[in-house]
């Protein structure tokens, strides 16, 4: 399944309604990438999701955002009361939800939540990831089909997304499969006071900083390139696919041999070939996360193993 491409049809959804006590201010309008904190989470999202429903508290002011603003009705009902009110207003049949206060969402892992509503043959209603041994039911995926539960747990008070999973078929995603996209679990990293702020705007500086990896070329991709090394740097949060496109960029000797570009501009290897990072793991996927010095080994599948 193109899990990129599917979050195209679907929403997403940031809950920005919270009370922020601890804070002390709106975490929505903290300044984070030099815009306010929501700004960035919307910016963020657009890269995956055209549709993005924002779910305010009743007198909440927010700066003016491409986005469907849409307002509790009856304030502070926690995470279901947020869920409800979004997924009511999304135009696609589910959303990722999300709280306005994780400014580290990791987009290849969105991309694989979202391909867990079809799992195994079985459709899901909800996909939740489980880390540290708790659910994280606002880093997660919903079909819109469940607002009507919402609504009855609304109307009798139960007011924790669990119930909501006890109701219907629920995905929980496993820290080993979040780990290959988001090995620190910083999707989860959100902030409740000054401190957590202040300490991830250091995080922040250091990982947006651009990456420096290496390509080594093998075979006849080496004889294609004439040369057997090429250094790329790319965006911090590059991936496999990322790497690619830009080699594809520095060698176009590699296009229609070695490397193939799509309609949608996707980069990828041709079938007879295949990647190798640090020596240790073979990948195809795409959505692989890269590390600043990764090396990555480009030969033939059959030389590969």
């Amino acid at each position: 399944m193109d899990t990129q491409a599917s979050t195209y049809s679907l929403s997403a959804v940031i809950l920005s309604g919270g009370k922020s006590s601890r804070m002390g201010r709106p975490k929505a309008l903290l300044p984070f990438d030099d815009k306010p904190l929501i700004a960035h989470l919307v910016q963020r999202l657009s890269k995956r999701f055209s549709d993005i429903v924002v779910v305010a508290a009743p007198d909440q002011t927010l700066p003016a955002l491409p986005v469907t603003l849409v307002h509790d009705t009856v304030a502070y009902q926690g995470p279901v009361g947020g869920l409800y009110y979004g997924l009511r207003a999304i135009r696609g049949a589910a959303a990722f939800v999300t709280s306005c206060d994780v400014p580290f969402l990791q987009l290849p892992f969105i991309d694989y939540l979202v391909s867990q509503l079809d799992h195994n043959g079985r459709d899901y209603d909800v996909v939740v990831p489980v880390w540290q041994d708790r659910l994280q039911p606002l880093h997660a995926v919903y079909r819109r089909r469940v607002v009507p539960h919402l609504q009855e747990q609304l109307a009798t008070q139960r007011l924790r997304p669990v119930y909501l999973y006890d109701t219907v078929p629920t995905r929980k995603v496993s820290p080993t499969e979040i780990k290959r996209f988001d090995p620190e679990g910083l999707s989860f990293l959100n902030m409740n006071t000054q401190a957590d702020y202040q300490a991830a705007l250091v995080r922040w500086r250091t990982l947006s900083a651009p990456i420096s990896c290496t390509v080594e070329l093998f075979g006849v991709a080496r004889l294609t390139a004439h040369t057997p090394r090429v250094p790329l740097t790319l965006s911090a949060e590059a991936t496999l696919g990322d790497a690619l496109a830009v080699l594809g960029e520095e060698c176009p000797a590699l296009l229609g041999a070695v490397l193939s570009a799509d309609d949608t501009g996707h980069t990828s290897l041709r079938s007879g070939y295949t990647c190798n990072i640090n020596g240790k793991d073979f990948v195809r996927d795409a959505h692989t996360r890269l590390r600043a010095g990764d090396s990555l080994l480009i030969l033939s599948s059959d030389a590969g193993g």
